[in-house]
């Protein structure tokens, strides 16, 4: 599906909020609202927007520190991590990468004794390096940057 500026100034929109309704979004992107419920439902249906979702503070709900683990196995054993990960109730994302590591993995926590926890779990099969996040910084998200 090709991108027009108009797609492109739907998606942003709806970006920064997704629920938003058809009318007010069609006030901003200057278009009609059927127009702009044909244009999300053909996003939706070629899997440009793939769900709608919502962000929570994690610091609101008591996980103050973040971090970030590159997890290198021992003795392949990487179906035996896919399996803990996708099950571990701190993890916000896991990725299987190229370079020294063989997945790095984001945890939002609420003490260091839950990084340590996590070490512990995986020591046996896995080497760690754990890199904890003082800040985010911010940087632009915008569609436009990939069309």
């Amino acid at each position: 599906m090709k991108i027009d500026e108009i797609d492109a100034r739907i998606l942003q929109e709806l970006q920064t909020d997704c629920r938003i309704s058809i009318r007010e979004l069609s006030k901003r992107v200057n278009l009609s609202p059927p127009s702009v419920a044909e244009r999300v439902r053909k996003l939706e249906d070629n899997n440009i927007i793939e769900g709608y979702t919502i962000r929570l503070n994690k610091k609101n709900l008591g996980f103050v520190i973040d971090c970030i683990i590159e997890v290198t196995m021992r003795d392949g054993q990487h179906v035996k991590f896919k399996n803990f990960i996708k099950e571990y109730k701190h993890s916000e994302w896991c990725y299987r990468i190229a370079g020294s590591a063989c997945f790095i993995v984001k945890l939002s926590v609420s003490s260091l004794a839950d990084i340590e926890e996590f070490i512990n779990a995986v020591s046996s099969y896995a080497l760690t390096e754990t890199s904890i996040i003082f800040s985010k910084t911010e940087v632009n998200d915008s569609i436009h940057k990939f069309l």
